[in-house]
């Protein structure tokens, strides 16, 4: 007698469920391999390759009800500020400029890559709302619907600086991050999956243990470096847009020097989020600045040069 590594205990030369149990795994790896390789294609933006789990339209339409929630959640609470409010307008004006940038900034990025411009854009519902909540944040859904949160004003305080995160927000979209974070989903749940199949009939104790080190396996070696590069990614087309907008690329490095602050600067340490380390953050905008000058000096010419 041998014992299983799969709990149980089976005897030498036999095929045990055991056997089975690693079969089931091994084709499921290899399914979800074929998947997700098989799908790959260079995203224009960026020249890495890119996985998504639902067409343009359908973002466009996702980003379209999650919006119109998001605005019935906020009237009904009485947080929706009126178009006509200043901040609104402002936030407006940002947004427009960004948005008028939008088609030079993507063919530029693609050229860069050797991609053709990709036009997902030119059917996005471009619209943009100001939301009273101590938050400081701001979000882009896919498809282009916006909001930005009262409590990012204290901590943007320029235009400028409110205009690179509006940037880095309207870059998830462009990036389609969220049809991507959809394929990643969908890629974990398989796992989930292929492990719910492999440990069934175990010993609980150990299928929970196995399970959870499946868990945290997808988790920390998969789903936050994931998060973590989509955030670089939103940081580097969103820094071009602001440029381009003509809005001063720099703020980006005091503005992110105040956001790590936010919340008393308390954070887990980067391998644990889905976000880079503000330290890291802050370099890596640093080493784009020249870049996001020249698209300030291309797109602004009418405008003071940046000192």
């Amino acid at each position: 007698m041998r014992v299983d590594p799969f709990g149980g205990a089976r005897r030498q030369g036999r095929r045990g469920f055991g056997g089975v149990r690693w079969w089931i795994l091994i084709l499921f790896a290899g399914y979800a391999a074929w998947t997700w390789f098989g799908s790959a294609q260079v995203d224009p933006y960026t020249g890495e390759k890119a996985h998504y789990g639902a067409s343009a339209d359908e973002e466009v339409q996702l980003g379209a009800q999650a919006f119109q929630q998001v605005l019935g959640d906020a009237g009904a609470q009485g947080a929706l500020l009126p178009a006509d409010a200043q901040a609104s307008r402002e936030v407006r004006e940002i947004a427009q400029r960004l948005i008028a940038r939008v088609p030079q900034v993507t063919a530029e990025l693609a050229a860069q890559h050797g991609q053709q411009a990709p036009g997902d854009y030119r059917n996005f519902q471009w619209d943009v709302a100001v939301i009273r909540s101590e938050q400081a944040n701001a979000f882009c859904l896919p498809g282009g619907k916006m909001a930005v949160y009262t409590g990012l004003f204290p901590v943007a305080r320029t235009r400028d600086a409110l205009a690179v995160v509006m940037g880095h927000e309207i870059a998830h979209a462009l990036l389609r991050h969220g049809s991507q974070r959809m394929a990643q989903q969908k890629l974990v749940q398989l796992g989930q999956l292929a492990g719910a199949m492999a440990t069934s009939g175990m010993d609980p104790q150990q299928q929970q243990m196995v399970m959870a080190a499946l868990g945290a396996g997808a988790q920390y070696g998969f789903v936050l470096p994931y998060g973590r590069n989509h955030e670089t990614q939103a940081d580097r087309v969103g820094l071009m847009l602001a440029a381009a907008a003509c809005y001063d690329p720099r703020e980006a490095i005091p503005l992110w020097q105040r956001m790590s602050q936010t919340g008393g600067g308390q954070r887990p340490p980067e391998f644990a989020s889905t976000h880079p380390d503000p330290a890291n953050r802050i370099q890596a905008l640093q080493a784009l600045m020249p870049q996001a000058q020249q698209f300030y000096a291309k797109y602004c010419a009418e405008r003071p040069p940046l000192q």
